[in-house]
């Protein structure tokens, strides 16, 4: 694991310290955490404008048809069969 080290204002450091308390996490726990999350929030924003710059091609839509198929059979039948 790599150290970061970055200086927030006091009522944000504070508040922190509130939360990871109130969570029962290490504050450090808990900076990792929103880091990660908001990681993952940028890239999932990366990804649609990547989506729509580079559509689906023709190959890969025909997935979607086989997608909307649903299930081959119903078993809703088969709900009370266990006994």
């Amino acid at each position: 694991m790599t150290m970061l080290s970055f200086r927030v204002d006091e009522a944000e450091a504070a508040e922190a310290q509130r939360w990871a308390e109130q969570l029962g996490v290490d504050r450090s726990e808990l900076l990792r955490d929103a880091l990660h999350r908001h990681l993952l929030r940028l890239a999932s924003e990366n990804d649609a404008k990547t989506w729509a710059e580079q559509p689906l091609d023709a190959g890969e839509q025909s997935l979607s048809a086989i997608a909307e198929w649903g299930p081959a059979e119903d078993w809703a039948g088969w709900a009370d069969a266990t006994g």
